[in-house]
């Protein structure tokens, strides 16, 4: 077993950047999310080493590839209740090209 390592209430503040670590696409998907199957799911690398799960967005007819630079962005998750509150998070997508 390794040693732990004591973290105290520490706040990190990531950039939001990093690169694809493996990903796949989802037919059969939770309820709820119907309007958006089907969706890329992926394991996204942070530039600052942590790894995370998260659906990938705005990729239209772009081929994804292992390795690719992506960046957090806030996007609709669902909406739940009679009236349709929506329900925001992150997603992320490929780092668009710069002007």
């Amino acid at each position: 077993m390794l040693p732990r390592k004591q973290v105290e209430n520490q706040q990190f503040t990531f950039a939001g950047t990093g690169e694809i670590y493996s990903f796949t696409t989802l037919q059969e998907i939770p309820e709820g999310y119907d309007e958006q199957a089907p969706y890329v799911l992926a394991l996204v690398r942070l530039d600052e080493g942590p790894l995370l799960t998260a659906q990938i967005t705005d990729l239209d007819d772009q081929r994804l590839n292992i390795g690719d630079r992506v960046e957090m962005v806030t996007r609709k998750l669902t909406s739940e209740g009679e009236k349709g509150v929506i329900i925001y998070g992150y997603k992320f997508r490929k780092v668009l090209p710069r002007a």
